[in-house]
């Protein structure tokens, strides 16, 4: 069983900055691939990164060049930094780990672009 609590989303100008983290519970965190998901206010929920626990991460094209998706496998955390934000970037942010046929959600963290 893993835990997944995410913080730090807030309300920012567009062209600012947050960086979100999820700390996750549990002794093989190593394992997990995790991934950052959003959902915006009326809309389907969609991908935005991935961490591997093996390769390159990978983005969605709308942030692509401005979020960085990161691990600390000795913190058991994932860390969401988001440059460059705009109005659009607006949504309930969730951090998901997944480990064969498992996969966890945490509950989110709003973040509000105001443009």
């Amino acid at each position: 069983q893993v835990q997944l609590v995410e913080s730090g989303g807030g309300l920012v100008q567009a062209g600012g900055s947050l960086s979100l983290s999820c700390a996750a519970s549990g002794r093989t965190f190593s394992d997990y691939a995790f991934a950052w998901f959003r959902q915006a206010p009326g809309q389907d929920r969609e991908f935005v990164a991935a961490a591997p626990t093996g390769g390159r991460p990978n983005y969605a094209d709308s942030v692509k060049g401005r979020f960085t998706i990161s691990r600390d496998n000795a913190k058991n955390t994932v860390y969401l930094q988001m440059n460059s934000l705009k109005a659009e970037d607006t949504a309930v942010y969730c951090c998901y780990a997944a480990l064969l046929s498992r996969d966890y959600w945490g509950k989110g963290t709003l973040v509000t672009v105001s443009s």
